[in-house]
């Protein structure tokens, strides 16, 4: 049995494809859900419309703090002589860096749509919201450490293909 099958580079790359998947599904479903709540408050008061934007610039930056892991995780992803040992870790890699993004994307978009809802009525909301949506985002962010860590260890093991 070979350590270095033809399909493990199949594994490497599905763990590209889902960090950058789940991750991009998470900050579109957190823009989309902070929009729909930013929408319903400019109807009452248009004038707190640029300060209930923040859930979407975070909700995007989500998408732009999970960029370096699936770069990372490509450029290591080789075709002759990947072990399959290093094809799951980089699929592991990939699912946590995707998951806590989606996770956290899901997060923001759910905090945002309700506190922008609720600073219509009241403005002491808005500091509550930011920290609730610093601590969602926190969640894509050790995803990425997660990831890289990863990524570090399945190029430490260095097995030999037979």
């Amino acid at each position: 049995m070979s350590t270095c099958p033809p399909y493990a580079p199949f594994f490497g790359f599905a763990g590209v494809a889902s960090a950058m998947i789940f991750s991009t599904m998470g900050a579109a479903f957190g823009t989309s859900k902070a929009g729909i709540g930013i929408a319903g408050l400019g109807t009452f008061k248009p004038e707190l419309i640029m300060k209930s934007l923040i859930p979407v610039v975070m909700s995007v930056r989500i998408r732009f703090a999970c960029l370096p892991s699936p770069t990372q995780l490509a450029r290591t992803v080789k075709y002759d002589g990947y072990p399959l040992f290093s094809g799951f870790i980089h699929l592991g890699a990939g699912l946590a860096c995707g998951l806590t993004g989606l996770a956290a994307g899901y997060a923001i978009g759910i905090v945002g749509d309700s506190c922008v809802r609720a600073f219509v009525h009241e403005q002491r909301v808005f500091v509550s919201m930011v920290l609730i949506l610093i601590f969602a985002e926190v969640l894509g962010l050790y995803g990425l450490i997660v990831a890289l860590i990863m990524n570090t260890s399945a190029d430490s093991g260095d097995i030999p293909c037979s």
